[in-house]
Order: structure tokens, then C-alpha cells, then sequence
């Protein structure tokens, strides 16, 4: 009796060895055609927004053991917590249950440990919890380490897994045999992650020829605004050199930048105005960008008052009329100028003055600019109380456009005016000329002197 129970001992330890040998040599040198294995069916499904994991061991009747246990773990939800408490739940029952079917099935060591090891396989797949993929984009201007390709946004040339074709393919798709799915990060999918883009120049840089044409380029083909700003900014920078002025129009850089005055981006619109500003000093750029000038008008009106686009617009527009070429264009705007005038914060009413001198230079722009109707509170603007800059521009805008008036001899047809025209209001009702009288006695010297020069031409 003794060497029988000996023997059956020896027995049980052979069993256990050759059962720990094929563990070892699944989870070691068979672990790269496992991989392959894996690899392939992540090629055939490349996404799906619920990963079912199924797992069966095939035994000589397969269909008997199937019936027999259940086939798997399925994970319900995208929590990693949630995943990993199911399958603690579930992790004693399945071990038994494929030891069981082993037995029943009659296949041998090798049959219990193929069982033994597929379910450790699916319980580890589960409790990575399938949720270490690459986060999508969220936030303002998140980029990739990378510079972007055509119609790519974010930055990253390769897709991420987390959305772009999500349920392109069917998820209840058949297999001829069931495999676990692989939770690894693809080795060439790039992260995402928060932080300044890796952009190719300095903003500050002064770039030749050939480096415009690459920022050019990275600006026409993004579609992140990230990238847009920096690209614009950078542009902008290189367009106050006159070299470069040229060098950007020649490039076909000019309808480039323009394209982004229509964007719903108020800073994008900023940044491509500023830089057509810089531009717009070149008189053959003053050509092409003329063709945007009425678009770059109407824009400065409707936006929000007193916002940065709003500035930039009126730089461009102030810069774009300082000849008179282009002014023309401008004319129908007179009513809306003289409102924001008005309506306008401090920075906004110098901006706007400079605006309307200019076309206070042009003689030839007089009847249309005075014949305009604007608000009777502009009077307020020949006030004391302001700073010697916002007198100054007035000052100048009421002494030029009087001058106009006596040149064009439009003192004699004053009944073609309305009431309500800047005619009225800086001629005809002499509320202008008592408020310039009591600036006289104002503190600062260079507002005195601007006075009496206006009160000799009178």
C-alpha cells in the first residue's frame, strides 16, 4: 500500500511539473506567435465602441463543452474599475469551470493547461481594461508633436483609434476562431498632449525666401488654429521688413493670409489682419489686397465693440487710405465710421479719427463726407476733459474738412445738406466753433496752439 501511494505521489508531481514546463513555454517562447496572433485581429478590427472578449477552449467535442461553461467575460462600460471587479467576480468560477472541462473531456495534461492559460490570458486582457488608448483631442489648441498634414487637425499625420472610425465595421462580425484583442498602444500612433508646438521657426526669426514658402505652406494646409496663430504671427513679424513684403506677395502669400479673414476664429482674424496691416505698407501689396478691403469693412463693423478684431480692421482700413486710390471704396461707410466715432472707447475713437483723416486729406472726398449723417453727441468730443491726443485728432478733423469746404465752394449749396449732416454740425450751427472757443484756455500748450491755428482759419 505504501509503494502505491508512493507511486501515485511521483505521479502527481510529474503531472504538476510538465503542466508548470508548458506555462512557461506558452508565456516565454511561445509569446511571439501569440502576439502575431493578437496583432492580426487588431488589423481586421480596428475599432469598436464595446470590445466584447469571448474565449472557449476546443476540445475534442467542442460543442458539448461549450454547453458546459460559459464562454467568457463580458465587459460591460468602459470603466477600468468596473472591468477589473467583474472579473475578480468572475475569475474563481472560470478557473474551475475549465478545470472541470478538462477532466470531463479527457484530454490530458496538455488540455488543462491550454484551459489554465487562456483564462489567465482573457483575465489579464480584462483588467487592462482596454481603456489605455490615445485620448482624443479636447480643450483649445491641443497639438500633437507634429507638424500637421493636409486637412489633418491637431497636428498628428496618423489618425488615433479613438474615434475616427469608430463603428465603421460591424461589431458582431464572426471569426473562425475567437481571439483576445491586443490592449497595447500601436507602436506608430503618435500622443496627443497639451503643451507649445514644436513649430519649425521662431516667431522673431527673420526668414528667407524659402522658409516663407514652408510657413506658407503650414499655414494653407492646417486646419488647427494653434498652428494658423503661430504661422500668421510669424508671417506678420517677417511682413514689417520691406524685403519680405515683397518676397510674401511674389510667394502668392497674400490670398493665403486673406483666406482667414473669414473665419469664425475672432483670433485667427486678428493675427491675418495684423498681418496684412504690415503688408499693406507695400503700394503694389496695396493692390492685391484691395480686392478684401470692403469684406475687412464690413467685418470691422459687425463685430464686437471695441474687441481686438475690431482694432485690427481699423489699423488695416486706416493704413489701406492713407493714399487715394482706394478710398473710394470705403465711401458708403461714412455713417457707420462716424458712429463707432461716438460709440467707440478711447482707443477706438483715436483709431477711428486717424480713419476719417484721411479722407479729410482727399478734396475730393469732401461733399460725400459731409453730406453724411451723424450723431449730434459727436459735439461732446470738443470737450476739455479729454486728453490732448483725442483734441488734437479733432481738432485736425474739423480744421481739414473746413478747409475742404471753402476749396470745393460748398459753402454756397448748404441746402443740398441735411440737419442731421456733419455740414450742419461743424458749420452751420456754430455749436462746434463756441467749443473750440473754450479750449483756448486749456492747460496743455500744444492743444493751445492747435486752437488758435484753427480759430485763424475761421
Amino acid at each position: 500500500m505504501g509503494r502505491t501511494r508512493e507511486a501515485g505521489c511521483v505521479a502527481a508531481g510529474v503531472v504538476i511539473g510538465a503542466g508548470a514546463c508548458y506555462c512557461v513555454y506558452r508565456l516565454t517562447w511561445g509569446r511571439d506567435e501569440s502576439e502575431k496572433i493578437w496583432d492580426d485581429d487588431e488589423e481586421d478590427d480596428e475599432e469598436e465602441s464595446s470590445d466584447i472578449v469571448e474565449t472557449g477552449v476546443e476540445t475534442g467535442k467542442g460543442a458539448k463543452a461549450n454547453a458546459g461553461v460559459g464562454a467568457g467575460a463580458r465587459l460591460q462600460g468602459e470603466s477600468k474599475v468596473k472591468a477589473e471587479v467583474g472579473m475578480e467576480l468572475q475569475s474563481g468560477s472560470d478557473v474551475k469551470a475549465e478545470a472541470h472541462l478538462g477532466a470531463r473531456s479527457g484530454g490530458g495534461l496538455e488540455a488543462k493547461a491550454k484551459a489554465l492559460f487562456s483564462t489567465l490570458k482573457e483575465q489579464a486582457s480584462a483588467k487592462a481594461g482596454r481603456g489605455a488608448r490615445l485620448g482624443t483631442i479636447s480643450g483649445n489648441r491641443t497639438l500633437a508633436p507634429s507638424l500637421p498634414c493636409p486637412g489633418g487637425r491637431g497636428g498628428g499625420c496618423h489618425p488615433t483609434r479613438s474615434g475616427a472610425r469608430a463603428g465603421g465595421r460591424a461589431s458582431g462580425k464572426t471569426k473562425g476562431r475567437t481571439r483576445g484583442k491586443s490592449t497595447r498602444t500601436p507602436a506608430t500612433a503618435w500622443p496627443v498632449r497639451r503643451g507649445k508646438f514644436n513649430f519649425p521657426y521662431k516667431i522673431d526669426d527673420i526668414l528667407g525666401a524659402s522658409d516663407l514658402q514652408k510657413v506658407l505652406n503650414i499655414l494653407e494646409r492646417s486646419n488647427d488654429p494653434f498652428i494658423q496663430e503661430i504661422a500668421l504671427v510669424t508671417l506678420g513679424n517677417n511682413a514689417a521688413y520691406s524685403f519680405n513684403q515683397n518676397a510674401i506677395r511674389e510667394l502668392g502669400g497674400l490670398p493665403i493670409i486673406a483666406k482667414l479673414i473669414k473665419t469664425k476664429d475672432p483670433i485667427i482674424r486678428e493675427k491675418a489682419y495684423n498681418a496684412l496691416n504690415n503688408l499693406s505698407v507695400n503700394a503694389e501689396n496695396q493692390g492685391k489686397i484691395k480686392t478684401y478691403i470692403s469684406q475687412v469693412c464690413d467685418d470691422t463693423m459687425i463685430c464686437r465693440l471695441d474687441s481686438a478684431v475690431q482694432m485690427a480692421g481699423l489699423r488695416l482700413l486706416t493704413n489701406m487710405t492713407v493714399t487715394n486710390h482706394y478710398q473710394h471704396l470705403l465711401s458708403y461707410s461714412f455713417p457707420d465710421f462716424f458712429a463707432l466715432l461716438f460709440l467707440g472707447n478711447y482707443f477706438t475713437k483715436i483709431q477711428i479719427m486717424k480713419l476719417i483723416i484721411n479722407f479729410t486729406e482727399n478734396p475730393a472726398m469732401t461733399r460725400e463726407l459731409v453730406s453724411c449723417k451723424v450723431p449730434s453727441e459727436l459735439i461732446s468730443l470738443f470737450n476739455k476733459e479729454w486728453d490732448r491726443e483725442i483734441l488734437l485728432n479733432i481738432l485736425t478733423l474739423f480744421e481739414n474738412i473746413n478747409d475742404n469746404i471753402k476749396n470745393e465752394g460748398l459753402a454756397s449749396s448748404k441746402k443740398e445738406f441735411s440737419r442731421s449732416s456733419l455740414f450742419f454740425l461743424f458749420k452751420e450751427s456754430g455749436v462746434c466753433v463756441k467749443k473750440i472757443k473754450a479750449l483756448a484756455n486749456h492747460n496743455d500748450l500744444v492743444v493751445k496752439v492747435k486752437v488758435l491755428k484753427v480759430l485763424t482759419k475761421l
